[in-house]
C-alpha cells in the first residue's frame, strides 16, 4: 500500500488509538497495522483521519480510532521506574526548590549508601544546585524539605497516552481522564 501524495498528505505512519471492545483504550499502532486489522476482519474503524491509503485496487481512508471486535484481556500495565518517567511523574520540576527545567538529576531522598533503595518512593526530579547542596545526606542533615512525597505512578490511558491528545483530539472522547488532565494520574492520590 503507498500513499496518495496531495496537498492535504499526513505522515505515512500516522498514529492509530486502538481500542479493546469495552472502549478501553489498549495501545497505539501505525497506519498500516490498523489497516491489516480492520481488513482482516479483527477490528472496526470509528474514526478517520485526513488522507487515504491506496492499494492496486483500493483506496481506503486513513484510520484514527479502531476498535478490536473481542476482548483483550491483559494485565494493568506498570509504569517502568526510568529517569524520564521520574520527571515525567515530578513534571519536570525539581522537587526540592520548585524550578522546572530540563536540566534535572536524580535524587535518592534516603542515600543509598545509608540503605535507601533505587525504588519509585526514594527518588525524586532534583536541579544540579539542589542535588549538589543535598549530596549524600538526609533531609535532616541538609535541613531541606520535599514539595511532594515520592510515589509509584498508576498507568492509566492517560498517562500512557497523554503525549499524542494535542496532535490527535479525536482520541480524547475515548480516553475518559483526560479532562482532568496530569491531575488524575501524577499525584499521590490517584497512585493509591
Amino acid at each position: 500500500m503507498a500513499e496518495r501524495e496531495g496537498a492535504n498528505s499526513e505522515p505515512v505512519d500516522n498514529s492509530v488509538l486502538v481500542l479493546n471492545q469495552n472502549y478501553e483504550p489498549l495501545n497505539v499502532c501505525t497506519t498500516r497495522r490498523a489497516l491489516v486489522l480492520v481488513m482482516g476482519g479483527k477490528a472496526e474503524v470509528l474514526e478517520h483521519t485526513l488522507g487515504e491509503w491506496r492499494s492496486a485496487s483500493r483506496v481506503f481512508a486513513k484510520p484514527s480510532v479502531i476498535r478490536i471486535v473481542y476482548v483483550i484481556r491483559r494485565p494493568r500495565p506498570l509504569v517502568k521506574l526510568t529517569r524520564r518517567e521520574v520527571f515525567i511523574r515530578d513534571r519536570h520540576t525539581c522537587q526540592y526548590c520548585g524550578i522546572r527545567t530540563r536540566d534535572l538529576t536524580i535524587d535518592h531522598v534516603i542515600p543509598r549508601h545509608r540503605g535507601g533503595k533505587h525504588e519509585w518512593e526514594n527518588l525524586v526530579s532534583a536541579c544540579r544546585l539542589c542535588n549538589h547542596r543535598k549530596g549524600g545526606r538526609s533531609l535532616e542533615e541538609t535541613h531541606m524539605r520535599l514539595l511532594h512525597k515520592p510515589f509509584r505512578p498508576v498507568a492509566s490511558a492517560y498517562y500512557i497516552l497523554h503525549q499524542y491528545l494535542d496532535t490527535y483530539e479525536e482520541w480524547r472522547k475515548y480516553i475518559p481522564e483526560w479532562e482532568l488532565g496530569a491531575e488524575q494520574d501524577l499525584t499521590p492520590a490517584a497512585a493509591s
